[in-house]
């Protein structure tokens, strides 16, 4: 169903739309931090908020990307097609509520969080708050339009979209920032308009009739609650299992604070470094809602299983490259932030551990299991990633740090437990084959 070339379009733009997140990111962190202390403060913590927020919206852009892959496969267009319609208003109205209660409620929102937080830190987190609740709307509506490009096999567009939407993001940090003075309100802003204008651009593209999948009249408002029954069937357990993932995060970030300022300092840099090779194994499990979903649409779960090997053998093989230079090159690159030698020590172990167990366990962990999701094994994925996260590597974190005294590496160390468990269960469902028996359309 797949041809090399024909994977080879879908998994490429992905890894560039990961990379460019990461390093744009990145960029963007340096920029806000010229702010001041306070500013940057603020913006982290409502961040943090943002990204649980984030998930939701994904999670429920996935969930039409399932029913919108396998109406594909099953060579039903016009299905596809009501099903993107239906994600664009569930999503739409979904974020509009969470919009409406975060300006509401940020107050009590960010005390319930993070408890009392200094008056100019407070301040400032308000500010970036509300300027981000109300680009919910539009991020929501880029990640639906985006996913329904990518269940096309069209990750190009997604691509070209967000490179346009980080661009202007930055131009706005600098514009905004520097040349107006205008703080934390400018960052706010920035974020504001680049995804308005990713929104915009991703419904015009999306509405236009010569694509796969596409959304015809979407003002004529006609709602169908069963499309929209199999949608939420996908996006609700996603939905609960990133959400319950990013809280557990939070947990264990909190931890991390009471170890003292070298060890905040050895996590951050590690974890702003990790998650360079991790790109292409997040763009390879995008890649698999598209390439299974079609599968399991056509009822050809022979190639199901041959392309899921094989991208998860290309997963293996790009990121143990990439493993493989981190374990190596670990302790130059941790120099050049300029820790303490405590922190340097500590960074450059941490990173050593996850090469191994990156290259060994995460690909299984998450990568196969997008392979479930694409055929509706969404309940048994939840609850799995649930109970690991919350049991193993929350607990153990608390073992490993509290009872043996580890600290800082004892959080990574639990993680690398959480890993392991939840690669020997999703084998084990896969090779076992219940997903087959699943159903979404």
């Amino acid at each position: 169903m797949f041809s090399r070339r024909a994977l080879v379009r879908l998994i490429l733009p992905l890894v560039v739309e990961q990379f460019l997140a990461v390093t744009i990111g990145l960029s963007d962190t340096i920029m806000v931090a010229n702010v001041g202390e306070a500013a940057v403060s603020g913006i982290s913590i409502v961040d943090a908020i943002n990204i649980l927020l984030i998930q939701v919206f994904s999670a429920l852009a996935t969930g039409g990307a399932v029913v919108a892959a396998q109406y594909i496969g099953s060579g039903n267009r016009e299905s596809a097609c009501g099903a993107a319609k239906q994600l664009l208003y569930a999503i739409t109205f979904l974020s509009l509520v969470i919009m409406g209660l975060c300006l509401v409620f940020r107050t009590p929102i960010l005390f319930l969080v993070y408890g009392d937080l200094d008056p100019e830190i407070l301040s400032n987190a308000l500010i970036y708050f509300e300027f981000t609740a109300i680009s919910y709307p539009f991020l929501a509506i880029y990640n639906a339009g985006a996913a329904l490009f990518r269940a096309m096999g069209n990750s190009k567009i997604s691509m070209m979209v967000s490179l346009i939407d980080n661009v202007v993001h930055i131009g706005g940090d600098a514009v905004l920032i520097y040349g107006c003075g205008w703080g934390t309100a400018g960052a706010g802003l920035a974020t504001l308009l680049a995804r308005m204008l990713a929104a915009l651009a991703m419904f015009w593209l999306i509405c236009r009739s010569s694509n796969l999948i596409y959304i015809d009249h979407p003002f004529h408002v006609v709602l169908e609650f069963g499309m929209i029954r199999r949608i939420l069937n996908i996006g609700v357990p996603n939905g609960l299992e990133n959400g319950m993932f990013q809280i557990g995060k939070l947990i264990v970030q909190r931890l991390v604070t009471t170890f003292g300022t070298s060890a905040i300092a050895a996590n951050a840099v590690a974890g702003s470094i990790s998650t360079i090779t991790s790109i292409p194994g997040n763009a390879i499990s995008l890649a698999l809602i598209t390439v299974v979903g079609q599968c399991i649409g056509a009822k050809n779960y022979a190639q199901s299983t041959y392309y899921t090997k094989r991208l998860v053998g290309v997963a293996y093989l790009s990121m143990g490259t990439l493993n493989l230079a981190l374990f190596l090159l670990a302790a130059p690159v941790v120099g050049v932030y300029h820790l303490d030698p405590a922190a340097t020590g500590s960074a450059v172990r941490i990173l050593e551990a996850f090469a191994v167990c990156s290259a060994t366990i995460w690909v299984p962990a998450f990568v196969l299991p997008n392979s479930l999701r694409a055929a509706g094994d969404v309940k048994f994925t939840m609850l799995t990633s649930v109970f690991s996260m919350w049991v193993f590597r929350i607990g153990f974190c608390y073992i490993l740090t509290v009872s043996l005294g580890m600290g800082v590496l004892g959080v990574w160390y639990a993680m690398y437990i959480d890993w392991a468990v939840r690669s020997a269960v999703f084998l084990l469902r896969y090779r076992g084959g219940k997903w087959k028996t699943k159903k979404v359309i």
